[in-house]
């Protein structure tokens, strides 16, 4: 049936009713044995997990001396990586957060699985800079405690700011997640046909009844915490940019870094929810609730994350040459044409150049070619963070003290073992809780109904 412009029929196929749809989704929860393909991916991300704790086992009992890290670049994989991560997990929020809040009908099927891919990467990024610390038992320091000698963290240091950002974050989007689902974990329970789940979902759905002082309170809580959660996802990845920002090393020390930072966010974390979205549609066959709206959508989003990132790129290139500091302009030039160039022409185009191919509606529609486009965006996206950590340290202001930074075997098994974390809990969450928001997928059926 040809997708029209003009009616929610674009959104969701006609034929997906309010009890179709429950059951469609429930079955997924509540099947005895998982499908093949679950379990394949699901070993994958197992096996992934297991070289992360071997990983944080030797660097906890070695050192970060395992790492390529060493004097002039202290700050290589770990930290690159963290700034990757929180990426990807802001733009779960901004998907969920932001367009709820502008109430695009098409963000009411995709939601779940960007507040699922969220929770996943959080973790992710909160791992890196505990396991870049020389001495990670003493991560609690960057607590604001006042310890016995009186001695307080920093507070004008961008480091504890972003601490304490993130810890607000991740607290925050747990209860936005759980907020959004509790209708959905009761539908589970009543569909439920062993005493064992009807207590496990009966628990979390915290005996929710459906009555409309109940639908009333929940909606307003959610609508709030929508509001709180799209400028904190803002200012998130603003304090992050300012851990570059706040330093004197040329090449970070940019007022452009907190917008930077979010248009990357936009585009990756976008790439990723396509990604997990394909994944879903093609793993449950939801076909007619995932319809190819939703990528059109999303796919735009994407285009529009690239166009604001190459504004940036144009910044970033325009501060060095046109201003008059010359250690920052060197280190320009080092990026763009010396040890770091192929990595950093290859993040332009995967993250600029391939995007723009979204301009064209039978792109945006063609699953595979989003695949190809969204997996390039979020390779170009790590490149993107590995180049200006380390090579804005390779090239400090004393040439003396330049030199090179090269990844161990170690640093990419940090790099796989948090991508199998990743997995591990995405996986997860499309086994035992609903992967579409069926209360809000209900809203538009109903919609259509009256309309």
């Amino acid at each position: 049936m040809a997708m029209t412009l003009t009616n929610d029929a674009r959104v969701i196929a006609p034929e997906v009713t309010l009890t179709t749809l429950s059951e469609d989704v429930s079955s997924r929860v509540l099947m005895k044995r998982a499908p093949l393909w679950w379990w394949c991916g699901f070993g994958i991300s197992l096996a992934l997990l297991m070289v992360l704790i071997i990983q944080m086992a030797v660097l906890f009992i070695v050192g970060i001396g395992v790492w390529g890290v060493e004097i002039p670049v202290a700050w290589g994989f770990a930290i690159a990586e963290y700034v990757w991560w929180i990426a990807l997990a802001s733009g779960g929020t901004i998907v969920s957060a932001l367009f709820f809040l502008t109430r695009s009908p098409w963000r009411s099927a995709t939601n779940r699985i960007a507040e699922s891919m969220l929770l996943s990467a959080a973790p992710c990024a909160g791992l890196m800079p505990i396991m870049h610390l020389g001495r990670p038992g003493f991560f609690y320091w960057l607590f604001p405690y006042s310890s016995v000698m009186g001695v307080w963290p920093q507070m004008r240091s961008p480091l504890l700011w972003d601490f304490v950002c993130l810890l607000c974050y991740i607290l925050m989007s747990i209860m936005y997640y759980y907020a959004g689902i509790l209708p959905d974990l009761a539908t589970v329970r009543d569909l439920a046909t062993t005493r064992s789940k009807k207590i496990f979902y009966g628990i979390l759905a915290l005996g929710w009844r459906g009555s409309v002082a109940e639908w009333r309170n929940q909606r307003i809580v959610y609508a709030i915490m929508s509001a709180i959660m799209a400028p904190m996802v803002v200012s998130v990845h603003s304090v992050v940019g300012l851990d570059y920002a706040g330093g004197l090393t040329p090449g970070w020390h940019d007022t452009q870094f907190p917008p930077y930072f979010f248009f990357g966010a936009i585009v990756s974390g976008t790439a990723v929810i396509i990604m997990l979205t394909i994944l879903v549609r093609w793993g449950y066959s939801l076909q007619n609730v995932l319809t190819e709206y939703h990528f059109n959508a999303m796919a735009k989003v994407m285009l529009v994350g690239s166009l604001m990132l190459a504004y940036a790129y144009v910044w970033e290139a325009f501060g060095p040459l046109y201003g008059s500091d010359v250690a920052a302009r060197t280190e320009f030039f080092h990026r763009a044409f010396g040890f770091t160039a192929p990595v950093f022409w290859s993040e332009k185009i995967l993250t600029v150049v391939v995007p723009q191919l979204l301009w064209l509606p039978a792109v945006r529609r063609n699953q595979l070619l989003l695949v190809l486009i969204s997996a390039g965006v979020v390779v170009g996206m790590w490149q993107e963070r590995f180049v200006f950590t380390t090579s804005s340290l390779e090239h400090n202001y004393i040439p003396s003290y330049w030199g090179h930074f090269f990844p161990t075997l170690w640093d990419w098994a940090a790099l796989a073992g948090t991508i199998g974390l990743f997995l591990t809990m995405f996986f997860l969450f499309l086994r035992f809780a609903p992967i579409i928001s069926l209360a809000e997928v209900r809203e538009v059926i109903e919609e259509r109904r009256a309309g």
